[in-house]
């Protein structure tokens, strides 16, 4: 873990700088699992998604490093636009959407729009000449961590019929779209979805409706806790299905968590403590409804360890319980964590918290979102 981490003393100067809570942001670690990514999956456009860490020092670096991106609000086209991101890189991913936030892509020049059910097909009628579309179909998936088709994509059933119904309106349906569901260990179920999309391209290409891209969405685990399969290794298989169906096809994938999720340290400090029913309570400056918001949203989990431990200063253990700062008594971090004693201004380090986080945040109670200081 030491090696995603910043020396113990830069983070001492760090807080003495600007306070804390603290996120610590390295850009270099965005463009090292950037390169891991696409090393791993030649030949496909990697849009990154800025839902899991809209930050512009992120969208800037990975702009250098030659990525697309997956913008799904009028306020992701906004970050884009203000750093220069031709609009030709990017696509418009929200499977539902209002006028305003067609227009908003529109005027900035994305032409690639997704849909997943025939209310949301007049909506694209007034700009039938301006855009392409690609459909989002569902693959149900109770093993990934959030279970992105439970509220979006069409069943496979259904799929052909719907494709049927938007060229019938005169729509440029394009290709297809799926998205396994995030931090998804097991990565066959890629290679189930894009199977199906193989068969669908084919029944398509009967009814006269060609078809060029294919869309895979992202998923693509990283480990917090518990350890994950290489990329090298998770994405090989999902490459050679790639290759054998798709060849000529252009190519998509949507990674958000695995490129930001490394990206970003918190420090927060013990700005209390106190001892109830036989367990210490430590009480942090930064809580689940701040940085750690993840752990409610995402059903994530980070590493969690006092700053005095990468120091090596260790002493006895006792059975503790880290809460953030709100008075809201959901608002507990850790139940039943081993930690030594802490005293109050005594900073904690959760590494890998780049994703879903600072951007699920909110200012609850007052207490303000958490500073990020980019590092490198």
């Amino acid at each position: 873990m030491s090696e995603r981490l910043p020396d113990p003393a830069r983070i001492r100067a760090l807080v003495a700088e600007h306070g804390a809570p603290l996120l610590l942001l390295s850009t270099q670690a965005v463009r090292r699992q950037y390169r891991q990514l696409a090393a791993a999956l030649p030949g496909v456009q990697l849009h990154y998604a800025l839902k899991p860490l809209p930050h512009p020092a992120v969208v800037q670096a990975l702009h250098e490093e030659g990525s697309w991106f997956d913008l799904a609000t009028n306020g992701e086209v906004d970050v884009v636009r203000q750093l220069g991101i031709p609009p030709e890189r990017c696509i418009q991913t929200h499977p539902i959407k209002r006028d305003i936030d067609i227009r908003g892509a529109l005027e900035f020049g994305v032409r690639t729009f997704i849909f997943d059910n025939p209310y949301e097909l007049p909506k694209f009628l007034p700009y039938k000449d301006q855009v392409d579309l690609l459909m989002r179909l569902s693959f149900r998936n109770k093993e990934a961590q959030c279970d992105l088709s439970l509220k979006f994509g069409v069943a496979p059933p259904e799929a052909l019929a719907l494709l049927q119904k938007a060229n019938a309106m005169g729509l440029r349906v394009k290709g297809l779209s799926f998205h396994c569901g995030s931090q998804l260990i097991n990565n066959m179920k890629y290679i189930e979805a894009i199977g199906f999309c193989r068969q669908l391209f084919n029944l398509a290409a009967l009814d006269g409706i060609t078809m060029d891209t294919l869309d895979i969405g992202g998923g693509y685990p990283v480990q917090y806790v518990e350890p994950v399969m290489p990329i090298h290794y998770y994405a090989h298989p999902i490459h050679s299905e790639l290759e054998r169906l798709f060849p000529g096809i252009r190519l998509i994938a949507e990674p958000g968590r695995f490129i930001a999720a490394p990206a970003m340290t918190l420090i927060a400090s013990v700005m209390g403590k106190s001892e109830r029913q036989g367990r210490m309570w430590y009480y942090l400056d930064d809580g689940l409804y701040g940085s750690y918001s993840g752990k409610l949203y995402d059903h994530a989990d980070y590493p969690f360890m006092p700053l005095a431990k990468l120091e090596g200063k260790t002493g006895p253990e006792r059975l503790s319980v880290v809460a953030g700062p709100t008075c809201d008594s959901i608002d507990v971090i850790y139940n039943d964590i081993m930690l030594p004693e802490l005293e109050c201004g005594d900073l904690v380090v959760s590494p890998m918290m780049g994703a879903y986080t600072w951007a699920s945040a909110t200012e609850f109670n007052f207490f303000p979102k958490t500073k990020i200081v980019v590092v490198d």
